[in-house]
């Protein structure tokens, strides 16, 4: 590489001498500075990349549909301000125009601000997320959950950024079994909704899960992903659908939609994608305890064999025959000692069944000088009706039967 020639500068007769750049940004600074319209001027438009630095001063773009101008409202101002600044706000800003030379920008120094209204795009988007809500979109209960393991891995962004390679590196670190399936698709602009649509479309019959991905940028970089269309097209997809769009602040109308949200791409990545690592850890634990158990079963099972084994050599044959004639011998005093009184407890009992029916009995009743009339069948007359006149009977007294006849019967007086 040829070094640089420095040529001389000097000036011609009749030409004008050059400035610096630095003297040019001056005088540009000068020249806005003093013209009156210029400051204090009222502005109307839409909030958007709105920013706040650690140091409490607020950055931000205020713009229409054809030109945008980059603000700035220092912490002693918006500290005043009475209302939180938002993207798509529609606000009146009262400031002062200026030029900052090292970067050669033109700043509005903001001083005030009202709130006027409701930005178009915050609108649209509004519009879009109440309707969809409505319909029941971004219900948790039609949300389905990720694959464990998924065979197949889709991937609808740009196919140029660092986007896709950050996702492909992460899950071919973590999971390198899967097969990853890239669907290009516009991510900015005007054709990026049909684009996404289209792209969902092909990867969803070949995948298992699809991550919807694309970095960080502006609400209008961003602004296709509130697409309705789209929005749709995530809801219905066959798969299972990951967002994961710009950083974790930016919130578009396919998150809502979205099975799952991911802050970031890298994050879909690995919330898709179990660690092979941990698994091969998980995996050899299992093993361990695996074999831990397996050994404890062998040791437990060997020991009944062994045991089943001394039972049946002859020695423990003999100590069984022991055993069981020790233990019919037990049985067998048992029973000898329980039978004599088991006898004689019945003995008793029946003897006092017996005592208690000899009482009921009509012998005991002829033993106390009382006779039973009969018939010549045995059968017992309980009433005088019952016999006439020359009928044969018997009368059972305690010792015998007399048998006569009857001669007359007499009515009851």
């Amino acid at each position: 590489m040829m070094d640089p020639i420095a040529v001389p500068w000097e000036p011609r007769p009749g030409v004008p001498a050059a400035i610096t750049v630095s003297q040019l940004a001056r005088l540009i600074r000068e020249t806005v500075r003093a013209n009156p319209i210029l400051n204090r001027i009222l502005v109307r438009g839409e909030v958007s990349n709105l920013q706040t630095a650690p140091a409490g001063h607020v950055f931000f773009t205020l713009k229409d549909a054809t030109a945008q101008v980059s603000c700035t409202l220092f912490r002693e101002d918006a500290e005043l301000l009475g209302f939180e600044l938002e993207d798509g706000m529609d606000v009146v800003v009262s400031g002062d125009v200026d030029v900052f030379p090292r970067k050669g920008t033109v700043q509005l120094l903001v001083r005030a601000a009202t709130p006027a209204g409701v930005g178009a795009f915050w609108a649209a988007y509004q519009r879009t997320r109440k309707k969809l809500a409505a319909e029941g979109l971004f219900d948790a209960a039609r949300k389905r959950s990720l694959p464990s393991f998924p065979r197949r891995i889709g991937v609808v962004t740009s196919e140029m950024g660092a986007v896709v390679h950050d996702i492909v590196t992460i899950l071919r670190r973590r999971y390198p079994v899967a097969h990853v399936i890239v669907a290009p698709a516009l991510v900015q602009g005007p054709g990026a909704p049909a684009s996404l649509r289209r792209a969902l479309a092909v990867v969803a019959d070949r995948v298992d899960v699809i991550i919807l991905a694309r970095g960080g940028g502006s609400l209008e970089d961003l602004w296709c992903f509130n697409d309705e269309g789209l929005a749709r097209a995530v809801a219905t997809c066959r798969v299972p659908v990951i967002s994961a769009i710009g950083h974790e602040t930016d919130v578009t109308i396919a998150d809502f939609v979205a099975d799952v949200r991911a802050p970031t791409p890298s994050a879909a990545a690995e919330l898709v994608s179990p660690d092979s690592e941990e698994l091969a850890v998980q995996v050899a634990d299992m093993g361990r305890r695996l074999a831990e158990e397996i050994r404890e079963i062998l040791s437990v099972s060997l020991g009944r064999v062994r045991g089943l084994g001394e039972q049946m050599s002859s020695r423990g044959l003999r100590r069984g025959i022991e055993a069981n004639r020790a233990r019919l011998q037990r049985i067998q005093e048992a029973l000898a000692s329980l039978g004599p009184r088991e006898i004689l407890r019945h003995q008793d009992r029946l003897a006092g069944i017996g005592r208690r029916l000899d009482l009921l009995s009509p012998l005991a009743t002829l033993q106390r000088g009382y006779a039973i009339a009969e018939r010549e069948d045995g059968h017992v007359i309980a009433h005088a009706t019952e016999v006439a006149s020359g009928d044969a009977m018997a009368v059972r007294f305690q010792d015998g039967r007399v048998h006569v006849h009857v001669d007359a019967t007499q009515e009851p007086a």
